[in-house]
C-alpha cells in the first residue's frame, strides 16, 4: 500500500449498511439479477466458495512471489521478474491476452548487492539496519567515526565544518519508545463496523481501521522526538510536485541562511552534510520497536553542495535519472539508534564498519503493469477489472503490502477458470507497479485506456494516451482550476463496468467502501449475503484513499476497495522489515480471494454495468 505512508483515511461521508436506501433516479435498478449459468454444476457462488476455501492455491502463489522473487521495488530487476512470472502463471491458468504494458518513463531502477553494519569500537555489536531505497552505495567498505549531528540553527553548523568528511553521521536525536499496552494485532470491532455502517453522507468523522492502536509511536504524535534533520521523504507531500515547488523551498532555505538564529530547514541540513563530505547518513526508524524497522526511500538535498555552480534540484525523487548528489543513507532500528546517541553523549568515541553495495539500473527507464483477461461472451466488449499493486518496498519481501492482494486477485481469476465459468463481460486483472510512488502505474493505465483530467498539477495523473506506452506530460496551468478542468474520455470509458481492489494487508474482507456511490448498495448487499458467516457484511458510504482504486474512482469510474481487518498491518508490517510471508494469515486470505471471485463473477454477469456516481 502506498505512500510512502499509506493514507487510509476516509473522506467525508459514510453510509448505513443496515437499512434499505432508495436508489437515485437514473441509477441501475436494484433487480439487476444474475442470469442462470450455461454450465451445469449447481449454484455458482456455492461452487466458488467450495473451490476458494477447500482447494485454494493462494498461499502457494504468495510464497513464490515473496520468498523466491522477494522484494519488488519499482524499476528493479525483481519487479521485472515478478511482472514476467505473474503473466506466465496467469497464462498457465488459461487467461488470455496476457502481457506487460509499459508506462513511464519512470526513472532508474535500484537493487541492493550487499549490506552489513556493526559497531566495532569501543566494543563490537551488530545493528538492525537497512539501506534506504535508491541510496548510493559506498565505493568500498568503510570503518569510520560516528558523529552525532545536532544542529538546530544555521549558526550551529559552524561547529561541524571540517569535521564530517569521511564520517558516519547520525542525523537525529533519540526517539522515545513507549511501552505497549494494546495488542499489536486486532480485528475491526463490532462497534466500529456499526459506526461505519450507520454514518451518513454528512458525517465527516474519519475512520481508519487499525489506526486507533497503531502505530504506537507515530512520529507525528511522539512529542519527545525532535524533528528530523534529514529532508523528509514524500510521505505527506504529493509525490510529483511541480518543479517550482523545490525552487521555492530552496529559495526559502537560502533566505533563512541569512539569519544564523533561524531554525535550520531539514533540506538545508542534508545539503550541508553532503557538502561536508559525510561518508554515510544514518536515521532512526520512523516508528516501531522490538527490532521492527520501517524504511522507505532516500532523501534528496534541497540545495546543491556548497561551492558548486549546480542549480537547485528540479526533482526530489531519488529514482530520477537526474537526481542530485546525495550521500549514502541507512536507517537503524530505534533501540539501536538510541543506544548510539546515548553512548556518544556519555563521551564514548564510536566507530562503525559498514559495507553498502548497490546498483542502479538505467537500461530501461520504463516500468510495467501485468495485464491478463478471461474473455467475455455476449458482452465481451465491456470490462470488469480487479487488481492489486505488484511493487513493494525493499526491507521485507512485500507480503502484506501487497503480495497478499496480488495473490488474492490472481487466486480469484484462478477460481473462475478452474470452475470453467464463462463470463458475459471480459474480466481483466491488473497488477500495478509504481503504487508506492503515488499510484503511477494504475494512473497511467487509466489515463491511456479510459480517460484523464486536464488542468491537473499532478502530472502523474495527467498523461495523454500514446502508442507503445509513451506517456508524455500534458501542458497544464501552474494551478488547478477545479471549475474549468475537463475530463477527456477515451472510447473505452463507456465500456467499463467496475474495478475491485485489494490492498490493506492480509486481513479478511469485512465489507466494501462504496466511495460515495449509494446506488451500488442493493447489489453489494446481495453479493455479500452468502459470506455474512465469514464476517463480511458491512457496507459504508464512505471513501478510503491511498491505493489503486483511486485511479478509477478519480475519473468517475466505479472503483472499490474492500474493508479489511487490520491485524498487525499498521503496527508491524506496513513498509517494514517484518513484511514477510510469515505474517500472512492463510484463512483470511482464502476468504478474501473467494469473495473477490464472487464479486467479479457477479459483476461480469449483470444485465447492466455497475451504476456510476455523478462526475465533474
Amino acid at each position: 500500500m502506498r505512500y510512502v505512508l499509506k493514507n487510509f483515511l476516509l473522506a467525508a461521508g459514510l453510509g448505513c449498511a443496515l437499512f434499505a436506501t432508495t436508489v437515485p433516479s437514473g441509477a441501475a435498478p436494484a433487480t439487476n439479477a444474475v442470469p442462470p449459468l450455461n454450465q451445469s454444476g449447481g449454484d455458482p457462488i456455492a461452487r466458488i466458495r467450495d473451490e476458494g476455501l477447500n482447494r485454494s492455491e493462494v498461499m502457494k502463489t504468495l510464497s513464490y512471489l515473496t520468498d523466491v522473487i522477494g522484494p519488488r521495488l519499482t524499476g528493479s530487476p525483481n519487479l521485472r521478474r515478478a511482472n514476467a512470472w505473474t503473466r506466465d502463471t496467469l497464462v498457465t491458468w488459461g487467461l488470455t491476452n496476457a502481457h506487460l504494458e509499459a508506462w513511464g518513463p519512470f526513472g532508474r531502477g535500484w537493487s541492493l548487492q550487499r549490506f552489513s553494519a556493526q559497531v566495532i569500537e569501543p566494543q563490537a555489536f551488530p545493528l538492525i539496519a537497512a539501506p534506504k531505497a535508491w541510496t548510493p552505495g559506498l565505493a568500498q567498505p568503510i570503518s569510520a567515526e560516528v558523529i552525532l549531528f545536532e544542529a538546530k540553527t544555521e549558526g550551529d553548523l559552524d561547529k561541524y565544518k571540517g569535521r564530517l568528511k569521511g564520517a558516519i553521521v547520525l542525523m537525529d536525536s533519540t526517539r522515545e519508545v513507549k511501552l505497549r499496552f494494546e495488542p499489536l494485532a486486532s480485528r475491526i470491532g463490532e462497534s466500529n463496523l456499526l459506526r461505519m455502517a450507520n454514518a451518513g453522507p454528512t458525517d465527516t468523522r474519519p475512520f481508519t481501521p487499525g489506526r486507533s492502536s497503531a502505530p504506537i509511536n507515530p512520529p507525528s504524535t511522539n512529542t519527545a522526538a525532535p524533528k528530523s534533520n534529514i529532508a523528509p521523504t514524500n510521505t505527506v507531500t504529493p509525490k510529483n510536485p511541480p518543479a517550482t515547488t523545490n525552487t521555492a523551498k530552496a529559495d526559502a532555505g537560502a533566505a533563512q541562511r541569512t539569519n544564523s538564529s533561524a531554525a535550520l530547514p531539514s533540506g538545508r541540513a542534508l545539503s550541508f552534510v553532503t557538502s561536508e563530505g559525510a561518508a554515510l547518513v544514518v536515521t532512526p526508524s520512523s516508528q516501531g520497536d522490538g527490532g521492527t524497522l520501517f524504511v522507505e526511500q532516500a532523501s534528496v538535498p534541497l540545495a546543491p553542495p556548497a561551492g558548486t555552480n549546480s542549480p537547485a534540484p528540479a526533482s526530489r525523487q531519488p529514482w530520477a535519472t537526474n537526481a542530485p548528489v546525495m550521500p549514502p543513507q541507512i536507517a537503524l532500528a530505534t533501540e539501536d539508534y538510541n543506544r548510539l546517541v546515548r553512548m556518544i553523549r556519555h563521551g564514548e568515541k564510536l566507530k562503525m564498519a559498514v559495507d553498502l553495495q548497490v546498483r542502479y539500473h538505467l537500461e530501461d527507464p520504463m516500468a510495467y503493469n501485468t495485464i491478463a483477461e478471461i474473455p467475455g461472451s455476449d458482452l465481451k466488449g465491456e470490462v470488469v477489472m480487479l487488481g492489486a499493486h505488484l511493487d513493494s518496498w525493499h526491507s521485507g519481501t512485500g507480503a502484506t503490502d501487497n503480495g497478499a492482494g496480488v495473490a488474492a486477485t490472481m487466486e480469484a481469476v484462478r477460481i473462475l477458470k478452474a470452475l470453467n465459468f464463462q463470463p458475459r463481460r471480459t474480466i481483466r486483472i491488473g497488477l500495478w507497479s509504481g503504487e508506492e510512488q503515488n499510484l503511477l502505474g494504475s494512473r497511467a493505465y487509466v489515463a491511456k485506456h479510459f480517460g484523464y483530467y486536464t488542468n491537473m498539477t499532478n502530472v502523474a495523473a495527467v498523461r495523454s494516451p500514446r502508442e507503445e506506452g509513451k506517456m508524455p506530460r500534458v501542458t497544464t496551468p501552474a494551478a488547478t482550476n477545479a471549475v474549468t478542468r475537463k475530463l477527456v474520455r477515451t472510447a473505452e470509458y463507456e465500456k467499463f463496468s467496475a474495478y475491485f481492489n485489494l490492498d490493506n494487508g492480509t486481513g479478511k474482507i469485512r465489507g466494501v467502501y462504496m466511495q460515495g456511490n449509494e446506488s451500488v448498495r442493493p447489489l453489494f448487499r446481495k453479493w455479500l449475503q452468502p459470506f455474512s458467516g465469514l464476517g463480511a457484511e458491512t457496507l459504508t458510504f464512505g471513501k478510503t484513499a491511498g491505493t489503486d482504486h483511486e485511479s478509477f474512482d478519480g475519473i468517475g469510474l466505479p472503483g472499490f476497495q474492500f474493508i479489511q481487518d487490520p491485524l498487525d498491518y499498521w503496527t508491524r508490517t506496513h513498509h517494514s522489515n517484518a513484511d514477510v510471508f510469515d505474517r500472512i494469515q492463510a484463512d483470511d486470505l482464502k476468504q478474501a480471494s473467494t469473495i473477490l471471485a464472487a464479486f467479479i463473477y457477479h459483476a461480469s454477469m449483470l444485465e447492466e454495468k455497475i451504476p456510476r456516481k455523478p462526475v465533474d
